[in-house]
């Protein structure tokens, strides 16, 4: 592949996790970070999360069949374990955030204040699927 060009990258669009329950995830990600729903099903939830962001929930076991769609198919796929993701907050909210979360009784697992000067804090959803919050200086390109 040396010498070839590579073509254009804008970014992540999707990010998917695979949850036990699709309408308990949907109201825990409605109601705690107000996530406006795209689509759904009982085997999918996506979500807009900001612009050019889609958060997509799939029920575990749900997905493991060819989808047919258009002119062609979304192949199988599916998740399990403690997966982890991070949303991506401004400073300023950050003191809010933990704050808010003690209002809602979710419990913070970890805080992190990163070297290089950015701020995390880690929760659980109701599939024990592990939030962080991140503010930027957590990566050098954010």
């Amino acid at each position: 592949m040396v010498g070839q060009k590579r073509p254009a990258l804008t970014g992540v669009l999707e990010t998917c996790l695979y949850v036990a329950e699709i309408a308990r995830s949907r109201k825990f990600y409605e109601d705690v970070f107000g996530f406006v729903v795209l689509t759904g099903d009982d085997r999918i939830c996506a979500f807009d999360v900001a612009p050019g962001n889609v958060l997509i929930l799939f029920r575990r076991g749900g997905t493991q069949r060819p989808i047919p769609v258009g002119g062609g198919f979304i192949p199988p796929h599916d998740g399990g374990g403690e997966q982890h993701f991070a949303l991506a907050v401004p400073d300023d909210a950050f003191a809010h955030w933990k704050v808010y979360l003690e209002r809602l009784d979710i419990e913070v697992e970890s805080e992190i204040a990163w070297p290089q000067g950015g701020r995390s804090v880690y929760f659980r959803d109701p599939d024990r699927l592990v939030i962080e919050l991140a503010t930027p200086g957590l990566w050098a390109n954010y």
